[in-house]
């Protein structure tokens, strides 16, 4: 059996759990080999059944979002679908990226004919800190560079980040599908896995009873200055056992941080 799922907020008409890389929201005949489902494990879990109201891809860990009963999920969904949330991811990326920037370019689905039309796709994206490696990834290069970068989409297209972030020569580590697999093989030896480096780290939406505006968090903690690069966690078991994997990356390779910009 699947381990239970971490529950970041319940109440009786939503809940909101850290949802692990390498799990898939729901079944699905594209991956028929998969055992570990969000849906299934949280209706057993909670012992009531569950509605997904937004999605996320199987190797992106994070802030999902369910209702408990279908008008709930009626109202989160008409949520999203007109642009009433508000999304904050993070993402390790090849490269230096640019510090800020605004990706307005239309998409059409990964597996749409030819043919088939574009839809309107926009993501801000600001680098919040960069990394130099005095070895080679690439023989091209003499070293090899990278960056962590907070993404604000503000329409949901299917893999939006990730093809936005690739459009902009800046694909994410660990992502097969639209990143470099020398690459990607690359950092999974150095680092000692193999993920897609995209985490749902904020997501604000209003309640669909009150209206009101929601934060859930990840949990995942921004370094204080002392802690980047100082090679160990730290000590004070302030870490959500959810997050290890990005606190680890915080900690063990040698970022710098990229300046808040000016108000």
């Amino acid at each position: 059996m699947p381990p239970p799922l971490h529950i970041l907020w319940r109440d009786e008409h939503l809940v909101a759990v850290y949802k692990p890389a390498g799990w898939l929201v729901h079944r699905t005949g594209l991956d028929a080999g998969e055992t570990r489902f969000v849906m299934q494990t949280l209706r057993d879990q909670l012992g009531q059944h569950v509605f997904p109201v937004h999605r996320l891809d199987k190797g992106t860990c994070g802030v999902l979002m369910m209702a408990l009963h279908s008008d709930a999920a009626r109202a989160l969904s008409q949520a999203f679908e007109h642009g009433a949330t508000h999304k904050r991811y993070l993402a390790m990326v090849r490269g230096w990226a640019p510090e800020a920037i605004e990706v307005d370019h239309a998409l059409k689905p990964d597996d749409a004919p030819s043919d088939a039309a574009v839809q309107d796709a926009h993501t801000c994206f600001r680098r919040l800190a960069q990394l130099t490696l005095p070895e080679a990834s690439d023989a091209r290069f003499a070293t090899t560079r990278a960056s962590l970068v907070e993404a604000t989409p503000t329409t949901g297209r299917r893999h939006q980040i990730r093809r936005h972030l690739k459009h902009l020569a800046h694909p994410i580590i660990g992502d097969a599908t639209h990143g470099k697999g020398p690459l990607n093989r690359w950092w999974a030896e150095r680092l000692g896995q193999q993920r897609l480096w995209l985490h749902a780290w904020q997501l604000t939406v209003p309640h669909p009873v009150t209206g009101v505006a929601m934060t859930f968090d990840s949990g995942l903690r921004w370094p204080e200055p002392a802690d980047w690069g100082c090679g160990h966690l730290p000590a004070d078991d302030s870490t959500e056992p959810t997050c290890a994997d990005w606190q680890r990356l915080f900690v063990q390779l040698p970022w710098q941080e990229t300046p808040a910009p000016a108000p």
